[in-house]
């Protein structure tokens, strides 16, 4: 499985990109994780494990516990291959705004509808 398949796979999981939306702000141990999730222990390390497997996240000891943070590089994968289509998007956001200028929206109540 390639780097973006994997990415991409931990992704599909909502509770996973939830994961990822709060380490956005700071690491968080596996016992933080439970309370914000409101999930078991062995569920939210099941998560973590697929989560670093897939390099979207690093999980160093301190002491006893297992703080995680984001990798920024598992993350550059993501992002590198989502600017070959940034192309695509502003072009067809450029053709919508174009058209949307050469065909304003009627105005209720005008008498142009004959």
């Amino acid at each position: 499985m390639t780097e973006l398949t994997a990415s991409l796979s931990a992704l599909a999981d909502p509770t996973r990109r939830e994961i990822i939306a709060h380490l956005a702000n700071g690491e968080a141990t596996v016992s933080q994780l439970v309370d914000q999730f409101d999930l078991t222990q062995p569920t939210i390390s099941s998560h973590l494990k697929v989560l670093e497997g897939a390099g979207l996240i690093i999980r160093t000891r301190v002491a006893q516990t297992r703080p995680c943070r984001l990798n920024p590089a598992g993350l550059k994968t993501i992002s590198d291959w989502l600017k070959d289509y940034e192309r695509f998007w502003q072009g067809t956001l450029d053709h919508f705004a174009e058209h949307a200028e050469r065909h304003p929206p009627k105005q209720k109540g005008t008498t142009d509808d004959r």
